[in-house]
């Protein structure tokens, strides 16, 4: 697979902060990759770059081979000049002009014909049909976000960036419109890199995710390797990994590692490379909670359990443990209701092995 999008540059700030990418991507299949990250990161910096707002201080730049950006060579390519999409947060609609005449704004080097069948394209596309003659502040928060995409998408771009493109919105508003972009991004024909700190937007609207911190893209898989199994502690604390123990593989036997968790032993998928000392990880969605033993159940993993905490969030509760190192579970609503929990608790908490995800642990001597 051609790795045609080449990133390799780096951008110095006078606070001290300094950006290092050195990323190869291939645009060969259309997907979503989300720059994902704590705030600080980078991930806009990032963005601003590739879009040519921002000019790196060294480096290269290069989209199916055009050079967008080379350093040693004085090639910075304007914004317009590479051909991209950019959706910002606040999707900067133009507030005197119709939803037709914003759709249209960005469409250049045609006819009056040919940029009328676009934004009527773009209109039904985006189901905006009857709303071509009202003015963004005559439009809800879902409207303003789809004439925002149409009017970068009519200019028909060879890439799509989006900066937090729901983080304007409120809670409530933001949750029905994830389903809605997400749909929107997969009809795309052409790729799109997003920027957000918030998992469960990377999770809804990514195929692949690069993961950064303090400067550089730590980790680039897709969502669900990214997510499950990060390659060190750090980036498991990153993606919200409730759970990260000090272990001890004692034991591996036909592809499973009997670890050492404090007074607990757990059987996890061994690791690839011969390690002795572990990070156990654990999602709290993957442990599961019971009254009694269950012995004769299939999951690998029943451990005793004492209820120290039950905070609610949302529809879920977290349930924090103490099993003889601290674990915690999320459950539904209906789930923690069910079961009657209640702090103090004594309860069977379950993990399958796969769900165990075991990181080398340097030990210091």
């Amino acid at each position: 697979m051609t790795q045609d999008f080449v990133m390799r540059f780096t951008k110095r700030f006078a606070a001290g902060a300094t950006i290092e990418i050195d990323f190869l991507q291939s645009t060969s299949e259309v997907n979503v990759t989300a720059l994902f990250g704590p705030s600080g990161s980078g991930k806009t910096t990032l963005l601003r770059c590739l879009a040519g707002l921002i000019r790196p201080d060294a480096g290269v730049i290069e989209f199916r081979g055009q050079t967008w950006f080379n350093a040693s060579r004085n090639i910075a390519l304007t914004p317009q000049q590479r051909d991209i999409g950019f959706l910002f947060q606040e999707y900067a609609l133009f507030p005197h002009l119709t939803v037709s005449d914003n759709i249209g704004f960005g469409i250049r080097n045609c006819s009056i014909s040919e940029r009328h069948a676009r934004v009527a394209e773009m209109l039904t596309r985006f189901d905006l049909q009857g709303l071509d003659q009202r003015l963004p502040g005559q439009l809800s928060g879902g409207q303003q976000q789809r004439v925002a995409l149409a009017r970068v998408l009519a200019r028909r771009p060879k890439l799509l960036l989006l900066d937090e493109p729901l983080s304007a919105l409120d809670a409530l508003l933001r949750e029905q419109l994830r389903g809605e972009l997400r749909r929107t991004l997969a009809r795309l024909e052409c790729p799109v890199m997003i920027v957000t700190h918030d998992r469960l937007e990377a999770v809804v609207l990514a195929d692949q995710v690069a993961l950064m911190d303090a400067g550089k893209i730590q980790q680039y898989g897709s969502v669900q390797e990214v997510f499950t199994r990060p390659r060190d502690a750090t980036l498991a604390r990153l993606v919200g990994i409730e759970t990260i123990a000090s272990g001890e593989i004692v034991e591996v036997h036909e592809g499973l590692a009997t670890v050492q968790v404090g007074a607990i032993r757990l059987l996890a998928v061994a690791p690839s490379t011969q390690q002795r000392f572990v990070h156990v990880c654990i999602k709290g969605e993957d442990v599961a909670l019971q009254k009694g033993f269950l012995g004769s159940s299939s999951v690998r993993n029943q451990v005793n359990a004492t209820v120290r905490c039950l905070i609610p969030e949302g529809p879920l509760v977290r349930v924090g443990l103490d099993c003889g190192f601290e674990l915690t579970s999320l459950i539904t609503r209906p789930a923690c209701e069910e079961l009657h929990l209640t702090v103090g608790d004594v309860v069977t908490a379950m993990m399958k092995a796969p769900a165990i995800h075991l990181i080398p642990r340097k030990v210091i001597p």
